[in-house]
């Protein structure tokens, strides 16, 4: 005996359907993980800053004077720590790259400044920063890098009025 059942599948409408729907969600999906992996990059630039600010009272208190560059910094190639390689950060750091960021060192009159740059603006980063002896961190929401100009993190936004 035959049973008489009827099977139904999905029109080809409805799978394209589906498709989209699936595709629309992934899109956002992917848009949303870029924008929190920048933002993750730019918490762990602003540590890192701090980070630089802490080897440099070190290394003054040791060598008496701030550090030129970030390879006095960082870790040395072979043999003990001293005033070319003092070991107060991370190897990635004293090399310059770190958290999707390039970063620079370098003396000024008065002590020292911390260049951050995203290794691509819009994709590593939405934000420059800049920092210097003072310990004020200044970023600038442009690929232009930020400078003791630029706005300091935390403070309030200046409007223009009409």
């Amino acid at each position: 005996m035959r049973l008489n059942c009827k099977r139904r599948g999905f029109t080809l409408i409805e799978v394209l359907i589906v498709m989209a729907i699936i595709l629309v969600l992934s899109v956002a999906g992917v848009v949303s993980m870029g924008k929190q992996l920048m933002s993750g990059h730019e918490t762990a630039v602003i540590q890192e800053i701090n980070t630089l600010h802490q080897a440099e009272v070190q290394y003054y208190s040791q060598y008496g004077q701030f550090a030129s560059s970030l390879g006095e910094l960082g870790p040395p190639t072979s043999g003990a720590a001293g005033p070319q390689a003092a070991g107060l950060i991370p190897e990635d750091l004293g090399e310059g790259q770190a958290s999707g960021y390039v970063w620079s060192l370098a003396s000024t009159s008065t002590g020292y400044a911390i260049s951050a740059v995203p290794e691509q603006f819009g994709k590593t980063g939405s934000r420059t920063f800049y920092s210097d002896e003072t310990r004020t961190i200044r970023n600038n929401f442009s690929a232009e890098p930020a400078n003791a100009s630029s706005p300091a993190i935390g403070a309030p936004i200046k409007i223009a009025k009409k």
